[in-house]
């Protein structure tokens, strides 16, 4: 099988034959958690969901409610719901994200408009942001891209302003931190977190919303057909379905996979911080790059993503590959989709459009091999 990077074929590089760009973390424990769960009554949503969420809660130190879904996606369209957006509302999203930010919007029919990006973090720009804001707008979205927490006081500032809703579509940012603060703990409406195969923690695929305790008995409504579970499992249910409901909800076997990447997130997050900090020691006075990330001293990262700005993006992405180094570009400029039906000119987006590139970060890694490729790096493409 051949990769095309433009008139250049390149071999599929093989998991054993060198670094990849991402690789699930599943704790060793996890097998017998897992296989503990299904032997027992409950495979579905269960206890276990539940001590998932009031672990979480206080891992985290979260002064709201945790409600476990089935994923990231499912959290923000329940968080979009139950902010109040409706048909034809203009919510502010960020340009460049994965599109699960913004096609639940799409779900409920509001109206998406693009802002443009930071061009040293690539999270959404504040300036492009407030020149956005109308009469119509209902929320402003935010993505902590990488893992790198937002300008949040300039962006509650101008929700406080204006009256709107935020919310945090944190699912590269688990652990991460602004003024001190865990994210889920900065005021925004509603914080959503992801536990999709790849991010610093999984379920196999889940999420979790993060919301005020007013919200929390319709939004375990909405996450299970418009049904309160609860009543229901009494035994006798009279009860009417008085709102449209979905199928979002965590299963036992997920939550039992989360309880033990929670045992071991300290040393998760002590792994990819240190591999974070080696790129960024490697690579901060290397002229050919730019690291993304502004190294504001408000922000504490939790690493998702290791993201460099380079020139002549697929010289190097072939350069790396060939040394058996996988590389990528992960998320992509949302206005390139036709079903968001917009392609304008963001300045700063089209400045780096062509340069943004994703190193490896994982914890299958080494600190030799961030040493390898940035060495690879460094003798040029």
């Amino acid at each position: 099988m051949l990769i095309k990077y433009k008139n250049n074929d390149l071999p599929l590089m093989k998991e054993k034959d060198g670094i990849v760009l991402f690789y699930p973390h599943i704790p060793k424990s996890a097998n017998k958690a897992v296989n503990k769960i299904l032997n027992s009554r409950w495979i579905g949503e269960g206890p276990k969901v539940k001590l998932f969420e009031k672990k979480f809660k206080k891992r985290f130190n979260l002064k709201k409610e945790c409600l476990a879904v089935g994923s990231g996606t499912d959290a923000l369209h329940l968080a979009y719901i139950l902010s109040g957006i409706k048909k034809n509302d203009e919510v502010l999203v960020p340009l460049f994200t994965c599109t699960a930010t913004n096609i639940p919007l799409l779900y409920i029919g509001a109206k998406i408009v693009f802002v443009d990006i930071d061009k040293n973090t690539l999270n959404i720009c504040v300036k492009d942001l407030e020149k956005k804001i109308t009469r119509n707008t209902k929320a402003i979205v935010v993505v902590h891209y990488g893992g790198i927490p937002c300008d949040m006081d300039k962006i509650i500032f101008l929700a406080k302003k204006f009256g709107l809703k935020v919310i945090e579509d944190s699912a590269h940012a688990l652990g991460s931190k602004f003024q001190d603060k865990y994210i889920g703990n900065v005021n925004a409406n509603f914080t959503v977190f992801s536990f999709q195969s790849i991010k610093h923690l999984t379920t196999g695929d889940g999420g979790m919303l993060i919301l005020d305790k007013k919200y929390i008995k319709k939004a375990r409504r909405l996450r299970w057909f418009g049904i309160d579970r609860e009543k229901k499992q009494k035994g006798i249910w009279e009860n009417d379905i008085k709102e449209v409901g979905y199928k979002y909800q965590m299963t036992d076997i997920s939550a039992a996979i989360g309880l033990c990447g929670l045992e071991e997130y300290d040393r998760t997050l002590k792994l990819r911080r240190k591999l974070y900090e080696r790129y960024i020691k490697n690579l901060i006075f290397f002229k050919k790059i730019q690291i993304a990330d502004d190294f504001c001293k408000k922000k504490f990262v939790a690493p998702w993503l290791f993201t460099i700005f380079v020139n002549r993006r697929d010289k190097l992405i072939k350069k790396l590959r060939l040394n058996k180094i996988e590389s990528g570009q992960t998320h992509y400029r949302n206005d390139r989709y036709s079903i968001f039906k917009t392609r304008k000119k963001f300045k700063n987006m089209d400045l780096v459009d062509k340069k943004y590139l994703i190193l490896p970060l994982h914890t299958k890694m080494k600190v030799k091999d961030v040493d390898r490729i940035c060495d690879v790096i460094k003798s040029g493409w």
